[in-house]
């Protein structure tokens, strides 16, 4: 008699999530094995998300604990689901039902690169397969419209209320500047701040999104209060240069954060070195290693860093994040790594919707 899929699943039962620690078994990752013909198995493991980093990691830990079964043919198939914010469940007012995770991406201070990594992680993202929404909420200052490569564009309405987002690279993006005048400052005071980002929210067909990466304007203002007050937020990551004085900001953005009760995914150091392309000499232009120092300082997770390249800049003028024009760029590859430690950070902050002592979404013996 050969091997049973429930031997597979015993066999797999002590196998740990890479990010959280617990059985994967218990969190549901895994789907009733299929059985090939001439004693192989399909084992299908469903991730919190398709951006996972442990892919894999994953597969070879499965190959590893089914060695001792002698099965002829291991394949490892995965799928994702990625789940809501358990915020979301609690919160019956809030401004984006639809969309499952809501991540802000804020610094202390301008200048920092925030914007280039906001419009690279959803990009990243979306090439990973997630479903992307991009929301740039600095009103004073918008920068997504050229850098998505929608500068000039108009989103359309087709039932005079509700507006459709425009899509770039796979990404839903909706930003003040499609509204206005790009060359007009926009002077507001709170209010109508307040209530151009609940517009920007609530009024978008945003449809159903994994994440909506929310570009922040720097600093600890309005905007940052009314989303703190009105949209279930599954985390906040802070960017900033390594420099001292750019440090100084982010952890007052982290103070900030942790004041209305959004917890911090992690800090990225921007502008970390940069390398030569002639010599291959790295030079630390606003020094490097800061962000990680501080983090660890903090108590929070290190996302990563990204090194200065021209290619980057050229990419965010030209209206192609870089993670698009030249994936394979170590500083593109870099971004796309920072995008799959966010989505890991915030499947990992959900973890808390799987109670630890439930029952898992398969059973041993039993069939999804």
């Amino acid at each position: 008699m050969g091997v049973t899929a429930e031997q597979v699943l015993s066999a797999l039962k002590d196998l740990k999530d890479p990010s959280s620690g617990r059985p994967m078994s218990e969190l549901g990752y895994f789907k009733h094995p299929e059985m090939l013909d001439g004693g192989g198995v399909r084992v299908r493991v469903e991730l919190p998300t398709p951006a996972s980093p442990h892919k894999a990691r994953i597969e070879e830990a499965v190959r590893a604990m089914l060695s001792p079964l002698q099965l002829p043919r291991v394949e490892v198939a995965f799928g994702a689901n990625v789940r809501p914010s358990p915020a979301k469940q609690h919160n019956p007012n809030d401004l984006v039902p639809s969309v499952k995770n809501v991540v802000l991406v804020g610094s202390g201070k301008g200048g920092v690169g925030k914007s280039t990594v906001s419009a690279n992680v959803a990009v990243a993202l979306a090439n990973l397969g997630c479903k992307v929404g991009l929301l740039d909420a600095d009103i004073y200052g918008p920068s997504l419209p050229l850098m998505m490569g929608l500068f000039g564009a108009r989103p359309t309405s087709e039932d005079g209320k509700s507006v459709v987002p425009l899509t770039a690279f796979g990404v839903k993006v909706i930003s003040i500047g499609f509204f206005v005048d790009p060359d007009q400052a926009m002077i507001w005071r709170g209010p109508m701040l307040h209530g151009a980002l609940v517009q920007l929210l609530r009024d978008v067909r945003w449809g159903d999104l994994d994440y909506l990466i929310l570009d922040l304007p720097p600093g600890t203002g309005d905007i940052q209060l009314t989303i703190a007050q009105q949209v279930s937020v599954s985390g906040a990551v802070v960017v900033t240069t390594p420099q001292d004085v750019a440090l100084a900001d982010a952890i007052k953005a982290k103070t900030m954060f942790d004041k209305v009760n959004i917890p911090v995914l992690g800090f990225v150091e921007n502008m970390s070195g940069f390398v030569c392309p002639h010599c291959h000499h790295e030079t630390d232009i606003f020094s490097k290693g800061g962000a990680e120092q501080a983090a660890a300082k903090l108590g929070v997770p290190f996302l990563g860093r990204v090194p200065i390249n021209p290619a980057i800049r050229v990419g965010s003028d030209d209206g192609r994040p870089v993670v698009a024009a030249d994936p394979g760029l170590p500083e593109a590859q870099a971004l796309t790594r920072i995008a799959q430690n966010v989505a890991d950070r915030v499947a990992l902050a959900n973890m808390t919707a799987v109670p630890r002592g439930q029952k898992p979404l398969v059973q041993l013996g039993k069939k999804a």
